[in-house]
């Protein structure tokens, strides 16, 4: 197919660097913007592995942990990486995130036009991937660097492939599935690559073709061959697609407390969500506003509404797979977008989101394929149409690039975030709680109360939204209050740790230390790597003398959370009072390290000093 326009537009370098001009022109803002309370603090603030930067020990954690419910070492490897150059300066972090998004753009484009040699089409998908709002999220969150880091791995993997289909051999398939393995060990979601091959073998690199009878074929004339070297081609794919089952399992394992029981999502209502959540991402896609960090699941979906979506995806593929041998980018697209979109489209629901931006990053290329080369189709060789198709891209590009930007700036902090979000997503529940957590953490605990109570009106069930209205009433000394609300969150999940943390916390302000240190075990049970919760049992242990166990409960604590400066504090007490002068002086001096303005640290060291010289 000829471009719709004859430019010097047939220089690629020309192209790339354009394309990470406009890129960066519009992304550049995130170099000012700071880490925001949605995983940025567990990956990166309250990591201490990630705080060390890269160390051996870094190094064994990332490959072998499965902290955050997720199991993506390379992301933790970046992260490591970005404290060891940049320390704890958001604004860096952000412009790697950046820097991978204008890569992977550049990538993209030189992708399609080496299996396409359309230049225009692969220009335009490009700009949309890089200035498409739906891509903000993947960019301009810190702790999505899983995303942007694995779509590089991915469009790597697709060049390399292409490479390799144009001259066959074992070192350009070996250096393939590689870039494949390092996409994976990125983020999971890179699972579907192998079937998104299998697509690319029809177009656009025309290793298979549908035959007469609708049926996928070698461009062959002999049936047999036919047969015989699409059984070829698959058996090509079997090394990614077993990285691909690796993967998924260990994954599934990372994830396990994570995902919600089929008691709380039902699968019927899954499969409603998931078809409506297709049709609302292409409507997203086509009409970018109101755009949120957080979609919570609806309460109000119904079966006609996952019926309707269903009838439209079915139409929909029904008539590409008709028109696959005249338009076969419009099936390669709209396949591209349903197969990728799978593992994240909620038939295993992790999260309370019913849908989400970043989840686009990758899946919105196909739909991006099919308007770009839809677009040329459409304007033909007729010159008017041309001018008119052009124009309207370009018109388009422009709109896009004004979203971006105003969607890019409710980015820049926590609070700027999520009250964008209750203002564009309707009974937000979810950023109502968030909202209110992060109220709580600053003191202002009427609006933060103000927040939960708005989020249990809109879902009385939602356990997080119980705790923080019970964490809020004992802070404001409305202890009975705050029990009433905690249980009520127990009831719900009965093995919560957040609940039982609260609920020991108010029976603590009570002064019944037993029945607090129960509520702990209990959360413990839950969750044994809970450094917030051995912390406090080694405080109230400590307070009743008993040392041993006290020591181990900090240590444990100290285990998990190396650089927790109250854990060292309470350890080096303990250890004082057991007698242990020198270890007790260690520690003081380390809480003192990572918090300079500790003066009971301070005071406790001094005595320390003062005991081992008196010993001397």
């Amino acid at each position: 197919m000829r471009p719709l326009i004859t430019l010097s537009i047939q220089n690629k370098t020309l192209t790339s660097l354009l394309l990470v001009l406009a890129t960066c022109a519009v992304y550049w803002q995130v170099g000012n913007h700071q880490f925001v309370n949605l995983d940025d603090a567990k990956y990166i603030l309250e990591n201490p592995r990630v705080r060390a930067g890269l160390t051996g020990d870094g190094l064994i954690w990332a490959f072998t942990s499965t902290y955050a419910s997720n199991w993506h070492p390379l992301t933790w490897l970046s992260h490591m990486l970005d404290v060891q150059l940049f320390g704890l300066n958001p604004g860096a972090h952000h412009l790697v995130n950046l820097l991978f998004h204008a890569v992977n753009t550049v990538l993209l484009f030189l992708l399609l036009v080496r299996m396409t040699g359309a230049s225009w089409q692969s220009m335009i998908v490009a700009a949309l991937f890089a200035l498409h709002p739906l891509h903000v999220e993947s960019v301009a969150w810190v702790a999505e660097r899983k995303d942007v880091l694995s779509a590089f791995f991915w469009m790597l993997t697709l060049l390399l492939y292409a490479w390799y289909v144009r001259r066959q051999g074992r070192m350009r398939y070996l250096l393939t599935l590689c870039s494949f393995a390092l996409g994976l060990l990125s983020k999971p979601m890179l699972v579907t690559l192998p079937l998104v091959l299998l697509l690319l073998d029809y177009w656009p690199l025309g290793r298979l073709q549908f035959g007469e009878t609708g049926t996928l074929a070698r461009q062959d004339p002999a049936h047999a061959g036919q047969r015989h070297l699409t059984w070829r081609l698959l058996w090509e794919k079997t090394p990614f697609f077993a990285l691909a089952a690796v993967s998924s399992i260990v994954t599934l394992h990372a994830q396990q407390k994570a995902v919600a029981s089929v008691e709380f999502v039902p699968v019927v209502f899954r499969v409603i969500n998931a078809l409506w959540s297709y049709v609302l991402y292409l409507g997203k896609m086509l009409w970018p506003l109101n755009l949120a960090a957080m979609y919570p699941l609806s309460t109000t979906l119904t079966m006609t509404q996952g019926l309707s979506a269903g009838l439209l995806i079915a139409g929909i593929s029904l008539f590409v797979m008709r028109s696959a041998k005249r338009h076969p980018y419009l099936f390669v697209g709209w396949l591209w977008y349903l197969i990728t979109l799978v593992p994240v489209i909620g038939l295993v629901q992790v999260g309370r989101q019913a849908m989400a931006d970043r989840y686009t990053y990758l899946p919105l290329i196909g739909p991006f394929m099919m308007l770009a080369w839809g677009m040329g189709a459409v304007a033909g060789e007729i010159r008017f149409r041309r001018i008119a198709i052009s124009s309207a891209g370009g018109l388009m590009l422009v709109a896009l690039v004004i979203l971006t930007w105003f969607q890019i700036r409710t980015w820049k902090d926590s609070f700027t975030l999520f009250n964008h979000a209750i203002e564009a997503v309707d009974r937000n529940y979810i950023a109502h709680e968030t909202m209110g957590r992060m109220l709580t953490g600053t003191g202002r605990l009427d609006e933060a109360q103000h927040h939960y109570a708005t989020a249990l009106r809109i879902a009385p069930n939602d356990e997080r939204s119980l705790i923080g209205m019970g964490n809020v009433l004992i802070e404001q000394g409305k202890i009975d209050e705050g029990i009433y609300y905690t249980q009520m969150a127990l009831r719900l999940r009965p093995n919560s740790h957040y609940g039982h943390f609260n609920m020991g916390y108010a029976l603590l302000k009570q002064g019944r230390e037993q029945d607090a240190l129960d509520q702990y075990a209990e959360g413990l049970r839950s969750d044994p790597e809970n450094a917030g919760i051995h912390h406090i049992v080694g405080v109230i242990l400590g307070a009743q003398g008993k040392l041993n166990e006290s020591i181990e409960h900090f240590q444990k604590a100290l285990r998990i959370q190396p650089d927790n400066a109250d854990a060292h504090y309470g350890l080096g007490i303990a250890l004082m009072r057991r007698g242990n002068v020198d270890e007790s002086s260690g520690h003081f001096a380390e809480a003192l390290r990572l918090k300079p303005d500790f003066p009971e640290a301070r005071l406790s060291l001094d005595q320390a000093m003062h005991l081992k010289k008196k010993s001397q």
